[in-house]
């Protein structure tokens, strides 16, 4: 899809519709001045609506003007309106060089377009171009620096392949992930997270904050994107190298990399999300996003807020929460008693039910914990496990004895002894939201009891161990987490193999035989 809107790019263009030699143009424009205006033929080429047109006069752009940079041969400095500079009294190597930053800026903008195209090449090549460009820009600055108080860098540029980037309209996946090799370079990755953290406050106050799912899902993308390094030892790629002070710039420094990339995710985090983003930022975020922070507790908001959502959001908030509680020492009141409100049948079902039990054991993995909250877990785990289909329950029971075996007092829930006043009905309650007065420590474990008549023969074998004292060692819930019903069912079908039966040593060659003989010395066949 060509730009609908035409430049001055052919204002003195003689270019004939039809093929033309595009190398052979950019040589004789590197050649000879002469031919300064063979270059309206290229930007007429590259707004061509042929792809493979576009493409050729993409290259030829990258390869002119790259090497214009390279030269010099762009004006530097604050550029004059081309008709008043053109018809004034400036010198003819001046006049050339302010005619071909005027085509060079043209040449971008149709660049940044095309980042939009309808297909995907032209859409990369425009994109490798434009990082070519800002690498000469970066080496050859079109800007008249104080080299000695100013960094060259050309953030314009990159600020511009970021809007573009994150487009509120089309889902530019394909093209961010193309984009993520330069992210690779500390300064690109530096400027860009700066970038994408004033477009994201740009627009998203300009839509007074409603949820724009496509831009944010863009937003995301490029983000969770970034590798951050972990040491300052691997700043070492830098698509520019300062001539000067190059240890004092802020984009050679891992600290203020972390600061912006900090910056960066709560400036996109303070918006509302969809509720899918939520998901998307929760799986990732323990893993790649609290690490390279420099101040992890300014999630605390966040991750609080989405741990209060309910649902697959807050067993996800669970990941976040534990690396502040446990590295960062975040003090979250009534956290157990949101826990045990977590525990709910959907629990079985949702696809994070392996991280979920993985991380409510380690929360309860304190023998510090009080008795009656160990308890309210248990019970309440327990009540759950009625309901739960069997590659739930292989889980469950496992769980239900650790927390017993940590915490020997909670014993008396399989073990009560028989008193004149038998329990007609179960006192706990199951609607009661605080473990603290569900009054689980009155009540009994019998529906493991239950739970020994069930129809699938491991079920009942796991709830047959209370019967028996239990052992000392754990069990390794490790081994039963990722377990699916397909696994649980092709366990089941498999033939079981049969043992190999111990045979003599010594084979045995003739009927009494063998052995030493023993019995050939006392025995005979008649």
């Amino acid at each position: 899809m060509a730009p609908a809107k035409k430049r001055n790019v052919s204002s003195q263009s003689n270019a004939k519709r039809g093929k033309i030699d595009l190398e052979g143009i950019v040589e004789r424009l590197l050649e000879s001045r002469k031919h300064a205006n063979d270059v309206f033929d290229i930007l007429e080429f590259l707004q061509s609506e042929k792809e493979k047109d576009v493409i050729c006069a993409v290259n030829a752009c990258c390869k002119l003007f790259c090497t214009l940079l390279e030269r010099k041969d762009l004006f530097i400095g604050k550029l004059p309106e081309e008709d008043e500079a053109l018809n004034g009294g400036r010198s003819a190597e001046e006049k050339y060089k302010i005619f071909m930053r005027h085509r060079y800026n043209s040449c971008v903008e149709i660049m940044l377009e095309h980042l939009n195209h309808e297909t995907h090449e032209v859409k990369e090549s425009a994109l490798c171009c434009l990082m070519k460009f800002a690498a000469g820009q970066g080496q050859h600055p079109l800007e008249d620096l104080d080299w000695s108080e100013h960094f060259s860098f050309p953030r314009e540029l990159i600020q511009a392949v970021v809007q573009t980037l994150l487009s509120q309209t089309s889902d530019n996946s394909p093209l961010i992930s193309r984009f993520q090799e330069f992210l690779e370079m500390e300064d690109v990755r530096y400027y860009v997270m700066s970038a994408i953290r004033e477009n994201v406050a740009t627009v998203m106050d300009k839509n007074k904050g409603a949820v724009l799912p496509v831009y944010q899902s863009n937003v995301f993308t490029l983000m969770s994107n970034i590798n951050m390094p972990s040491q300052d030892s691997e700043l070492t790629n830098f698509m520019v190298k300062q001539e000067a002070k190059h240890e004092d710039w802020k984009a050679a420094k891992l600290l203020d990399h972390k600061r912006a990339f900090e910056r960066m995710w709560l400036g996109f985090l303070k918006y509302k999300l969809p509720n899918s983003m939520y998901k998307k930022v929760l799986v990732i975020l323990h893993d790649s996003i609290l690490p390279h922070m420099s101040k992890p507790t300014l999630m605390i908001d966040f991750l609080t807020a989405a741990y209060d959502v309910g649902g697959a959001i807050s067993l996800l908030a669970l990941n976040g929460l534990f690396v502040l509680i446990h590295q960062h020492n975040l003090d979250y009141p009534d956290f157990y008693k949101k826990l045990y409100n977590l525990l709910e049948p959907s629990v079985f079902h949702v696809k994070y039910r392996a991280r979920f039990f993985h991380l409510a054991n380690l929360f309860l993995s304190s023998s510090h914990l009080p008795v009656y909250l160990v308890a309210a877990f248990a019970k309440r785990l327990a009540r759950l496990a009625l309901t739960a289909p069997p590659t739930a329950l292989l889980i469950v029971l496992p769980f239900i004895y650790n927390l017993i075996r940590r915490h020997p007092s909670c014993r008396v829930l399989i073990h009560k002894p028989s008193s004149e006043d038998e329990l007609l009905e179960d006192p706990y309650l199951t609607e009661e939201e605080d473990p603290a007065l569900c009054r689980a420590l009155e009540s009994s474990l019998w529906e493991i009891k239950t739970l020994q008549k069930h129809y699938h023969p491991d079920v009942a074998k796991a709830a047959m161990l209370i019967n028996k004292p239990l052992p000392e060692q754990e069990d390794d819930l490790n081994e039963v987490l990722e377990m699916t019903a397909y696994e649980l069912m092709e366990r089941d079908l498999k033939p079981s193999q049969s043992k190999s039966v111990p045979l003599e040593f010594e084979a045995a060659t003739h009927l009494l035989k063998g052995g030493g003989e023993v019995l050939g010395q006392h025995f005979c066949l008649v």
